[in-house]
């Protein structure tokens, strides 16, 4: 950070901070001669659990957890905005999706260079395979400072179908011969695909059942422990449980399906590490795996993202370089943010990043876990009641939501005592000075990120709902 900047606005920008300075010039000189490669690999809708690596008895992961057996796995780690666009948008921008102009699915990114943009300028060749949403989902038109390397289109297919056109661009890109260092991205659906029988009437639904339904006599993973809503939820709070009537063998069935899709696209994952390796590139390449959101599964009932939850709003984030990163470390005590990856990146490659990036690099504490590492991070959504906020701590998570009805909307969790997040405390008097606390960093983070500035940006039933005020207000001026 900039030696001009005060203590306070220093302690101000906790999860992400303000990054003004160049990242590059911290790697030795040799390793300078020879930056690395940098593999970014995504999956969609992947929750932070769902990897046989920190435990996960229900799902194998070996290819996936083959990356944490040589880096770092933060547990602690949160996307900006649980929804598909406006994550992807931050993680290659280091910026909150309000910054960027992506408040919703199908947006274009506005006003900051991407990722591809970064590293092209610093002589990376740069490769895109996959998912991009931003604003087309497999776009035609390309992607600023990327070569779109696959043209693979989703309609009509299953997730795994489309996986495996994505799986096999980005390892072409992978094996071509360069002098180059490469930035490549692997963008995977996987396990998106569960939201499919959440929704109910998709024609892919036979499709998917046929592969992913349990067979006869198989085991099903339990529900989970807070599969009740929430106590204490705001008076009026509508972001309810879903599917109230599906039984426990429904809900079990569905989580089985969830970590087959989760198996499927892991032995993907392994073919392109595989390319790596083949290619004698393993030892040269640092390797981020995350995912934009997660996925509810059950708990408090619920199906999907769009929540604050644990379950939906933390994501997987591993960061592995064979030899370099320390091997098999699972971190439960930092906190990390999608905001982070961009920083992180260009730390290692010795790449000067954006003027202006809302995350910290990840090295210092990957190095160094004594480093406390963020104070908090912060997730947000937008809607047409106006934009909620997640500010994560240390122990507390703190949610904000628009009002209703001119009640307030906040909850209040001690994660440590609570971790399933199941009793609001936002009316404990005994907590009134922490929630306090969070209420002004998140208003310091807002402030930092000039969020009063930006005005939602409306989908088209809130287009719809504008229009028909301006008929109205036409008529009533005749």
């Amino acid at each position: 950070m900039s030696s001009t900047m005060t203590r306070r606005q220093l302690m101000g920008t906790g999860a992400a901070g303000l990054c003004a300075m160049a990242l590059g010039g911290t790697l030795p000189a040799a390793q300078r001669k020879r930056q690395p490669n940098i593999l970014i690999i995504t999956t969609d809708q992947q929750r932070v659990d769902a990897m046989s690596a920190v435990g996960n008895t229900w799902v194998k992961t070996p290819h996936m957890d083959s990356l944490v057996a040589n880096g770092v796995y933060f547990m602690n780690s949160y996307c900006s905005f649980p929804l598909c666009s406006p994550s992807r948008a931050s993680l290659h921008t280091s910026r909150m999706p309000h910054e960027i102009g992506v408040d919703r699915n199908n947006l274009p990114i506005l006003n900051a260079p991407l990722s591809g943009e970064v590293f092209r300028e610093a002589g990376y060749d740069t490769g895109y395979a996959g998912k991009w949403h931003c604003p087309s989902v497999y776009p035609t038109e390309g992607i600023a400072g990327f070569e779109v390397v696959n043209t693979t289109t989703r309609q009509g297919k299953l997730a795994q179908a489309v996986d495996e056109a994505t799986m096999t661009a980005g390892i072409e890109f992978i094996r071509r011969k360069r002098e180059k260092p490469f930035l490549a991205v692997v963008s995977f659906i996987n396990p998106h695909d569960i939201c499919l029988p959440a929704g109910g009437d998709s024609p892919l639904l036979g499709e998917l059942w046929q592969r992913y339904q349990p067979p006869a006599g198989a085991e099903l993973p339990p529900l989970p422990a807070n599969a009740l809503p929430t106590q204490g939820l705001p008076e009026g709070f509508n972001r309810g449980p879903k599917h109230d009537d599906w039984d426990e063998n429904q809900w079990r069935r569905f989580g089985y399906a969830y970590r087959r899709m989760m198996e499927d696209v892991d032995r993907q994952v392994g073919l392109v590490l595989q390319a790596l390796r083949e290619t004698g590139q393993e030892n040269n390449t640092l390797v981020i795996f995350t995912s934009d959101h997660g996925e509810g599964l059950g708990s408090h009932r619920w199906t999907g993202k769009m929540m604050y939850y644990q379950e939906e709003a933390a994501v997987p984030l591993i960061v592995s370089w064979k030899g370099v990163t320390p091997a098999g470390r699972i971190d439960r005590e930092h906190l990390v943010s999608t905001l982070d990856v961009l920083p992180t990146i260009c730390d290692y490659a010795g790449v000067r990043g954006p003027a202006v990036m809302r995350g910290k690099s990840l090295r210092p504490v990957i190095e160094k876990p004594q480093q406390p590492g963020h104070e908090y991070v912060v997730s947000e959504m937008a809607g047409s009641g106006g934009r909620s906020f997640m500010l994560r701590t240390k122990k507390y998570k703190y949610m904000f939501f628009p009002p209703a009805s001119g009640q307030k909307q906040e909850m209040f969790f001690d994660l440590q005592a609570d971790p399933g997040e199941m009793k609001n405390l936002i009316a404990q008097p005994a907590l009134a000075t922490e929630i306090e606390r969070h209420r002004k960093l998140l208003a310091d983070w807002n402030k930092l990120t000039e969020e009063a500035s930006h005005t939602i940006v409306p989908g088209q039933a809130g287009k719809a709902k504008n229009k028909a005020k301006q008929n109205k207000a036409k008529q009533r001026n005749k």
